[in-house]
């Protein structure tokens, strides 16, 4: 799986914080992800939370009818949103861990110590065609149980990674950086697609994107955040032109 095209996947929840936090149709996710896939974008992630604190389900509706790239699915792995996934059928499901009071997504993926239930979990979305993504964090153990269990795909979670470069604790980032490389190498040697995200900026981003096993960044909250300065269209081809360069 080495030496493909990096892509870039962008998520859009956070338009749809801005939204909810006036209980308006304004900004409107649909728009702007419309907006990232014409700057280039290769795909739109959108998690559906239980809580439903920003994305809602007539977003995933929306979403599903009106882009022209893949939609990746994020959702925690209960019935509900086996449900919504098996009725929508977006290209990609990625599971993700899901606790009501964090502000947002704190760590990978238990894949290990649920086996047997993600295992029953995840059968009827591959049988519907759903690409089957597991968000982990670099731990051998994880990205090993996540083969088991039939998962197409593991996305790494870089949030330790993102948080410890923006410490300026350095040494701990690298070894960090390391660890994460070391879980890509497995992963592609167990026959899984590597993806990487979460905190992931223009300053920490080339590190991870030159990581040759991994084949798709999906970023977002920085991204909506710097779409204030610079317009969603050419927040993203920026990202794009650092991904790249660290690429080559």
């Amino acid at each position: 799986m080495t030496g493909r095209k990096l892509r870039l996947g962008v998520n859009i929840d956070h338009v749809a914080t801005v939204r909810n936090a006036r209980g308006s149709a304004w900004p409107d996710p649909l728009r702007a992800a419309l907006l990232a896939e014409a700057a280039g974008a290769d795909g739109i992630t959108a998690h559906l939370r239980e809580d439903r604190r920003h994305i809602r389900d007539t977003d995933m509706e929306a979403l599903r009818a009106g882009l022209g790239i893949p939609l990746n699915f994020e959702c925690a792995a209960t019935d509900e949103m086996q449900a919504i996934a098996l009725r929508l059928k977006p290209h990609a499901v990625c599971l993700v861990p899901e606790k009501r009071e964090e502000r947002t997504t704190e760590g990978g993926l238990d894949v290990a110590s649920d086996q047997n239930r993600l295992t029953s979990y995840i059968a009827p979305l591959r049988a519907a065609g759903c690409r089957v993504s597991m968000f982990i964090g670099h731990d051998s153990r994880q990205i090993e149980a996540s083969a088991r269990i039939g998962a197409a795909v593991v996305e790494l979670h870089t949030g330790h990674y993102s948080d410890l470069h923006a410490e300026g604790r350095l040494d701990e980032a690298e070894a960090e950086l390391a660890a994460l490389r070391n879980g890509a190498a497995l992963a592609d040697s167990l026959g899984l697609e590597v993806h990487a995200g979460h905190g992931l900026t223009y300053d920490n981003v080339a590190p991870i994107a030159a990581i040759p096993q991994v084949i798709e960044l999906n970023i977002g909250h920085f991204l909506i955040g710097e779409a204030i300065y610079l317009g969603l269209g050419p927040a993203i081809e920026e990202m794009r032109r650092r991904m790249d360069e660290a690429r080559r």
